[in-house]
Formats: structure tokens, C-alpha cells, sequence
């Protein structure tokens, strides 16, 4: 006769086998659906997220990765603490404020684990108005109808704290960049604000300018010091204005990763994905010409200087790095 408590050890054994061998399925290789959460559609940095769903398909052929239309920085944070999606764009100022649990996320809302995996931009703020509207400095946008950014991003998040740094009061008018694009053009604001590629202009602006005079407001000596010292994560950078002849705008500039959860992500897939990023770089340079001088190493190492941590696995390929 069967022992009744034989087959039921055995039964415990097997279960135990199976349990063991779905953990090493879990863990031992890169998780097979992997959504990124990019920004708005419109947004250069949407077309280069798609450049970065290419290159993890070519360094993980066997997942199933996709992108999918956010509302950028302070959305993306926010979709990740609901496992909406497996990693996202994140500018440092806010990935930084996720983590100490302050501007947004403040009360009870930080995001403790909350890590990078690579670096791959370092974005300016556009401070845009048009000709029409007179405004020649940031001072005079005081009382303006004016853009902070999308709504939920790491540039209207950086807009409204420098702002408020500055004891500068625009009446803020939220929106998407097409709602932006549309009331400059109709008149109804006076500008926005929108993160450029590098130490450039977005793609939309590129635009508006073939229709609208623009100019973009810069940040005097005193300005910057202020800003400098109330927001962590930022510096400063010179770019070009976008009119023949404008003189250069200092702006603040901030560092681009995308980031996830160390709850969210093993060792294995972090890994994964940041030597997939880099050893199909050419897709993303190919969207975007100027990251050709970009050091991804480097920019992923800095990363944790300016206050956000790499995720282990991900730090462990870019320390591997030559």
C-alpha cells in the first residue's frame, strides 16, 4: 500500500521544485516584457526613446519591449511606484526630489529605491516667448499667460520651482506642447518652457519659429546663484538663440536618465538592458546626431554624484566598461 505521507512529502518536493525553478527563470535571466515610459509624443526625447526600444530588442532579442506616451519626469516616477511601467525618463532634479521626498512628492511620497540605469542626455530648459509679446526677460513674464511644460514633467516641475526661487509669478497656464504651440500662435500665451536635446531647441520649437519670431529669455549671474542654491541637481549651460543674430542664452540644464525601481527589476535585466543601450548606441546617435560625443559611461557614472543612484546590476556593467 501507498504511504499516505511518503506521496504527500513527495508532493511537497515537487512543489518545492517547481517553486525553485520559476525563481531561477525570474532572476537568473531578463525579464521578457520590458515598457518604457518616454514623454509626449511630440517631444524629441519621444523619438529617441524609441531609438532605445530598438537597441534593448537587439541586446535582448528575446523580450518583448515597447514604449509607451507619458507625461514625461514626474509621471513616469509616479508610474513606476504603480508598476505601470518597468523603467522611465527621468530628469536628476526630480528623480532627486522623488528620492527625499520633497516638491511633488513630499508627504509620505518618496521613492526610496528609486535608481538609475543609464544616462543618455543632458537636457536645457528652452525658455521661449515670442517677439510679439515684448517680453525680453524673465522678470517680464510676471502676471504673463505662460506654459510651465507638460503637465507632469521634469521641465514644468524645474519651471515652476525656479520661478518661485526667483519670486517670479507668470500665470501659468498647463497643457500639453501642441496646447503650447497652439496659444503662442493664437496669442492666448506668451511662451513655455520645454526641455531641448543637449545644448539645443526642441523639436517643436523648431517649428514654431518657421511661423512665429521667437526668442529664448536667459538666466542672468544672479539668477543662476539663486537657482544654484534652492535646487538640487541642476547647472547651467550656454546654447545659441534661436534667432539669427540673438546672443546666447545661459539656461539651467539638467541630467537625463531612465530610471526604475530596484523593487521592479533584477539584477540581471538592469544589466541587460544598460550593455544593450550601449552596444546599440548607433540607434540612438542615428535619432539623434549630437549624442555621437556623448560619454555614456561617464554620464551614467555622474549620475551618482549629482544623487541618484545606478541600479547594481546596471553599475555593474558600467564599471565593466573600458
Amino acid at each position: 500500500m501507498r504511504n499516505p505521507f511518503t506521496s504527500r512529502r513527495a508532493a511537497r518536493l515537487a512543489l518545492c521544485a517547481v517553486s525553485v525553478a520559476m525563481a531561477v527563470a525570474a532572476h537568473g535571466a531578463p525579464k521578457g516584457t520590458i515598457v518604457l515610459g518616454s514623454t509626449n509624443a511630440t517631444s524629441s526625447h519621444y523619438t529617441v526613446s524609441a531609438a532605445m526600444v530598438k537597441a534593448i530588442k537587439a541586446g535582448i532579442p528575446a523580450a518583448n519591449v515597447s514604449q509607451i506616451e507619458t507625461g514625461a519626469s514626474v509621471d513616469n516616477v509616479r508610474r513606476l511606484v504603480k508598476g505601470e511601467i518597468d523603467l522611465g525618463l527621468i530628469a536628476t532634479d526630480t528623480g532627486i526630489q522623488a528620492l527625499t521626498g520633497s516638491g511633488p512628492f513630499a508627504g509620505g511620497k518618496a521613492v526610496d529605491d528609486l535608481v538609475a540605469l543609464y544616462a543618455y542626455d543632458v537636457s536645457v530648459l528652452n525658455v521661449a516667448v515670442s517677439q510679439d509679446s515684448k517680453v525680453a526677460s524673465l522678470k517680464d513674464l510676471q502676471g504673463k499667460k505662460f506654459n510651465p511644460g507638460i503637465r507632469g514633467s521634469g521641465a514644468e516641475l524645474l519651471t515652476r520651482e525656479v520661478f518661485k526661487t526667483l519670486g517670479i509669478e507668470p500665470n501659468f497656464v498647463p497643457g500639453t506642447v501642441k496646447d503650447a504651440a497652439e496659444g503662442i500662435q493664437n496669442r492666448q500665451i506668451v511662451g513655455y518652457s520645454k526641455y531641448g536635446p543637449g545644448r539645443g531647441i526642441d523639436a517643436t520649437l523648431r517649428e514654431l519659429i518657421v511661423t512665429t519670431p521667437m526668442r529664448l529669455l536667459s538666466f542672468d549671474a544672479d539668477q543662476q546663484q539663486k537657482v544654484l542654491g534652492a535646487v538640487k541637481g541642476v547647472n547651467f549651460a550656454q546654447i545659441p538663440n534661436v534667432m539669427d543674430g540673438a546672443p546666447a542664452v545661459t539656461t539651467p540644464a539638467v541630467l537625463i536618465v531612465y530610471g526604475t525601481r530596484q523593487a521592479l527589476m533584477d539584477d540581471e535585466t538592469a544589466y541587460a538592458i544598460a550593455k544593450s543601450i550601449y552596444d546599440h548606441r548607433q540607434y540612438l546617435i542615428d535619432a539623434w546626431p549630437h549624442l555621437k560625443d556623448f560619454d555614456f559611461k561617464a554620464q551614467a557614472l555622474a549620475a551618482e554624484k549629482v544623487g541618484i543612484k545606478l541600479h547594481p546590476g546596471a553599475k555593474k556593467f558600467w564599471e565593466s566598461v573600458k
